[in-house]
């Protein structure tokens, strides 16, 4: 039966974090959705409470990354768009699923993108209004924050060479590749846990060479020019005041403005 949007949640030994990103769904004004729960063989009974659950569609198999698990639940969507939370993210409030229709009513688009909210920081990442090449190369908004048009996940999904940047390749290959139309959505759409798979110390160092293996891909030599103008601008630092309980709020606005500097892409 089809639906407006289908909510891949994937998890893994997630104790209660997964009821709780479950119930941030289920509390939603707007009821036209379905919860597709993706678990990769839970050891820790986390996935007790979904095996008589109505309202949710439970696959429970084997799967390599979180990603190969976001491509496995792919297969079970019936909506118009989706929309992926991992285990401890959270819808941000209970009608933000409500204010998503109201805003796809008033503009067309095939991605659309809302702020994200990191809890850990106590800060929100405020996203420009239009995706510029240099929004594209530096500041994507992350899956949590993102609705995509369901066509442009069945049979286009995560390219499982990407280890944690999956995410990323697939925004810009739907930009660039899929000519998808993306609309910035002015409030905070997820609650994201954050201190999760890709902060870790190595796969912080992987990520790094991801970026610059889709970087060089999609955008060229612009790629190179942007590398040079985050070396001069101090990007350590910058990471630092992100990444900061104390500065991220206002880092992220100022961020924010400045990478919507450039306007629209080429």
């Amino acid at each position: 039966m089809s639906c407006k949007f289908s909510i891949i949640i994937v998890s893994l030994n997630a104790g209660e974090e997964l009821k709780k990103t479950v119930e941030s769904v289920r509390r939603q004004t707007f009821k036209d959705y379905e919860i597709i729960v993706k678990d990769g063989c839970s050891k820790d009974g986390s996935t007790d409470f979904l095996k008589d659950a109505e309202d949710v569609c439970f696959v429970q198999e084997p799967d390599d990354s979180i990603y190969d698990g976001m491509n496995a639940a792919l297969k079970f969507i019936h909506g118009e768009y989706v929309i992926f939370l991992n285990c401890g993210d959270r819808l941000y409030a209970k009608d933000v699923l409500e204010k998503s229709v109201r805003f796809m009513q008033k503009k067309a688009a095939d991605i659309y993108y809302g702020n994200l909210y990191r809890r850990e920081l106590g800060s929100t990442d405020v996203y420009p209004d239009h995706i510029s090449d240099f929004t594209a190369f530096r500041n994507v908004p992350c899956h949590q924050a993102c609705i995509y048009r369901s066509a442009l996940l069945k049979g286009k999904a995560y390219d499982l060479r990407f280890k944690v940047r999956a995410d990323y390749e697939h925004f810009l290959r739907c930009i660039y590749r899929y000519d998808a139309r993306p609309a910035h959505m002015p409030f905070v759409l997820s609650d994201y846990e954050g201190g999760g798979f890709s902060e870790t110390a190595l796969n912080k160092k992987i990520s790094a060479k991801e970026h610059r293996v889709i970087t060089d891909k999609y955008l060229g030599k612009k790629a190179s020019f942007y590398r040079f103008v985050m070396i001069i601008t101090l990007q350590p630092l910058r990471e630092k005041l992100a990444g900061s309980r104390r500065f991220s709020e206002a880092y992220h606005k100022i961020k924010a403005r400045i990478y919507s500097i450039g306007g629209k892409r080429d």
